[in-house]
């Protein structure tokens, strides 16, 4: 069985991974050090506020005192997070550990909760503009472009009109999603697969992933573009924004973001300008934000028959992936989840967990309001016939021991488990296996207990 997993990521967390000196070139930013603010655990936000004003020192006592004892793992949680991002900074550990407010982002966001800030550019009048989408069109654009792109992943014939991704996005696509051999059409891989199936948000934020971690090779600073992404983010929803008001670089971004459907592009007698969409604005929201998934369409019956009441040529080929479609009306969908449908997209690298994910992120809302909106005979099945062909599971991890104490053992393995990442501890032994995926932020967090 496949053991590729594809995995979108918060932004946050992507920003909590770039070189101290490039966190402390965007804490210089106003507008992105409230986006950090935003995107904190709640402890932490607090912890934030409460020594904003604070210039000296805080021992780590200090802290602990403010929560009671049973948010002790949820203090952890706030203060690791806040170490990631440099938001606090760690001073004279041989004594007494004691945090510090990072200057940057504490001076900046002094002044930005007391002045406010100031966008670098204006909504554009409205006497200059054409007539500007509404906010149903804009999401219908990009839901439309969005299902094109998607059903041209799945088969180039399928897709009415082609898309029209620059040469950059495309390569994005390729080296994650497909393969191609000599004198072959391109074949999905099994990320590719697993794509497909994810939510729309899931996807977008997947790209965008890729297209940031690939920016250096065209010549883009990572830095750059995800300050320029969050300061989107600020942005009004639907409003037009002058074009003559970004740099070279912000020009080539906003025009690989109009491709993925972030913004929209409209050219007028004299100016050019851009939009942003729904999906622009949540872009320092976590990706489990559920506003802009859309109305359900399937309803799975306890003898494995399904039903889509959609007239979606790609819900049609989502489906196919997984299930037997047996016949299609103008609005209806009819098909069959059967063992050999499910054998053949495990082997594809499609798990189970994400086939019922899918069908209860697309419950119809007449059955997503019961308990559960997908029978449990069925989920239970799709699980075993899974289990028939991956009886043994390889996941990737590292092995921790020799611990210097107890405290430092307890205290990492709650990071582990808070992280999802904990396969296995020995308490008296002191010993821990964790996923490879959390090995760097386990090394760091290790190296800030020493």
């Amino acid at each position: 069985m496949p053991q590729v997993k594809i995995i979108a990521k918060n932004f946050m967390d992507m920003v909590a991974s770039l070189p101290a000196i490039k966190l402390d070139m965007l804490y210089r930013n106003q507008f992105i050090c409230e986006a950090i603010l935003r995107s904190l655990p709640p402890l932490a936000k607090k912890y934030v506020l409460q020594i904003l004003y604070i210039d000296v020192p805080i021992t780590s006592k200090s802290l602990q005192e403010w929560v009671l004892a049973d948010g002790s793992s949820k203090h952890k949680v706030a203060i690791d997070r806040l170490i990631q991002l440099r938001v606090l900074e760690v001073i004279d550990r041989k004594k007494e550990t004691t945090y510090k407010l990072n200057p940057t982002f504490q001076t900046n966001l002094r002044k930005h909760l007391i002045y406010g800030g100031i966008l670098p550019r204006e909504p554009m009048p409205s006497h200059v503009t054409a007539r500007l989408p509404t906010l149903e069109e804009l999401d219908a654009y990009a839901h439309e472009q969005w299902e094109c792109f998607l059903l041209q992943l799945i088969s180039s014939g399928q897709a009415e009109r082609s898309t029209s991704f620059s040469s950059s996005m495309m390569r994005i696509f390729q080296r994650g999603l497909l393969r191609q051999r000599e004198k072959e059409a391109p074949r999905l891989t099994e990320s590719g697969f697993q794509f497909l199936l994810m939510d729309t948000n899931a996807q977008l934020w997947y790209i965008i992933r890729e297209y940031i971690s690939n920016s250096e090779e065209q010549g883009v600073d990572q830095a750059d573009l995800i300050a320029f992404l969050l300061e989107l983010s600020f942005h009004n929803t639907g409003e037009a924004y002058s074009s003559n008001t970004l740099t070279d670089d912000q020009r080539a971004m906003i025009k690989d973001l109009a491709d993925l459907r972030l913004v929209k592009l409209q050219q007028g007698r004299k100016e050019s300008w851009f939009i942003p969409t729904k999906l622009t604005t949540n872009l320092s929201v976590s990706l489990t934000d559920s506003s802009s998934r859309r109305q359900g369409f399937v309803v799975v019956e306890t003898n494995f028959r399904m039903y889509a009441y959609s007239s979606s040529k790609l819900h049609c080929e989502l489906l196919r992936l997984f299930s037997r479609v047996e016949y299609q009306l103008p609005n209806l969908i009819v098909g069959a989840i059967t063992k050999e449908s499910l054998y053949n997209a495990f082997e594809n690298g499609i798990t189970a967990e994400q086939i019922i994910t899918f069908l209860q992120q697309n419950a119809h809302p007449r059955v997503a309001e019961k308990t559960p909106a997908v029978p449990e005979n069925v989920t239970d099945q799709i699980r075993l016939w899974e289990t028939d062909l991956n009886r043994v599971e390889m996941t990737p991890a590292h092995f921790y021991d020799e611990f210097p104490s107890t405290d430092v053992f307890e205290a990492a393995s709650d990071f582990a488990r808070v992280h999802c990442g904990l396969l296995w501890e020995d308490a008296k032994k002191m010993r821990m296996v964790v996923k490879a995926e959390i090995h760097m932020l386990m090394r760091e967090h290790l190296r800030g207990n020493k």
